[in-house]
């Protein structure tokens, strides 16, 4: 065996990264600005230059109830990948870009495509159904799908073999601009934050996180807001940058941090409401698996801010939870930062989605590394 590429298409952005039998990246390329032709002139001189690759495997954010598991690609996945755009209309489109892109340079090669909402595809019916009239649910196939799955399967995999315990109960905890938490037991997700959206669930970057559907219904009937202003606002102006009130707008935890250090109050306010909701929700997590085994931080934020690990752990001592801040401060890639006598081992892990794609796109083919 020889090379997956793999294949991230952003809501404006582009990496692309060729792994080898032993996962080592062998030739990456980010394009931060993609505007989704194949033409672009770094893509095809990338894709160009590369031989002996197996296949592509691409990340596509929603696979709806269809797809609960990498398939591989034909135009008839690529019609049932298009017909889900309405659930996903900033990254569905941009994987299929992907998708064409490299059919297009590298004609011949197989495409897999690996679908975020799979890893909770099979979460129990407790956990993945809303409790709204049942004509809703059945005349619109509505559930709770979860995103983020390609990192969570691969944090939880990789802590449950760095602990070398296989049948562990983790929360993980994949923190950035988006975020979601996933109860993995067993390797399974047996529950998570996000919903049928990612607006679901933690307090992100610019996004709400769970509200009060009543609220939004007042909003709409008696606060005058128009529904594109209502999802615009929930999207893209609340989260921290909504009760941090930056002069930019910024939700990037770290500017909304040195804003709280100054002593903006506002700021102070979005910090401890981001630690509020994600202490509840690793809580919630470890509810729906009747104990905790681990607790993994990944992701952006996740993996370099050692406060939201401290502020997290400093309100789920009653789980078994205790870091010890030495390591903590010093945690840089796949780190044990528990406290010696902590119940619960806590641990950092770098994201590495591209780990589980290849992975994927081999068992789908039929591959061995």
């Amino acid at each position: 065996m020889t090379g997956v590429l793999v294949v991230n298409a952003g809501s404006s952005s582009l990496k692309l990264s060729v792994l080898g039998p032993a996962n080592e990246v062998t030739a990456s390329l980010n394009i931060d600005a993609w505007d989704g032709s194949p033409d672009h002139a770094d893509l095809g001189g990338f894709l160009r230059v590369q031989t002996g690759l197996d296949a592509a495997g691409h990340r596509v954010v929603h696979g709806g109830s269809r797809f609960t598991r990498a398939t591989v690609v034909d135009d008839a996945v690529i019609a049932a990948i298009a017909d889900l755009t309405d659930l996903a209309p900033l990254h569905q489109p941009r994987a299929l870009y992907g998708i064409e892109a490299v059919r297009a340079a590298l004609p011949g090669l197989p495409n897999v495509a690996c679908f975020d909402t799979a890893f909770h595809a099979g979460m129990p019916a407790a956990a993945a159904n809303y409790a709204l009239p049942g004509a809703w649910t059945a005349r619109f196939g509505l559930r709770r799908y979860g995103f983020h799955g390609l990192s969570h399967q691969y944090a939880s995999a990789r802590c449950a073999q760095l602990l070398g315990r296989p049948g562990l109960r983790v929360v993980t905890c994949h923190l950035g601009a988006g975020a979601s938490l996933a109860a993995v037991q067993g390797g399974a997700s047996v529950d998570t934050t996000m919903g049928f959206t990612p607006l679901e669930g933690l307090v992100m970057a610019t996004r709400s996180g769970s509200v009060d559907p009543g609220l939004l219904v007042w909003l709409l009937q008696h606060g005058g807001l128009g529904l594109d202003e209502l999802s615009n606002g929930l999207e893209r102006a609340a989260g921290l940058a909504g009760l941090a009130g930056l002069p930019d707008g910024s939700g990037d935890m770290r500017e909304v941090r040195a804003a709280a250090d100054a002593g903006s109050p506002t700021a102070r306010l979005a910090i401890d409401v981001h630690a509020h909701r994600l202490r509840r929700e690793i809580a919630a997590m470890a509810a729906a698996m009747n104990g905790l085994g681990a607790l993994v931080f990944t992701g952006g934020i996740g993996e370099h801010d050692r406060q939201v690990r401290t502020e997290a752990a400093a309100g789920l001592g009653f789980l078994g939870v205790a870091i010890d801040e030495a390591r903590n401060a010093a945690a840089t890639t796949d780190a044990d930062i528990s406290a010696p006598s902590a119940a619960v081992r806590t641990l950092v892990i770098t994201a590495r989605e591209d780990i589980e794609i290849a992975r994927q796109v081999r068992a789908a083919l039929g591959l061995t590394a």
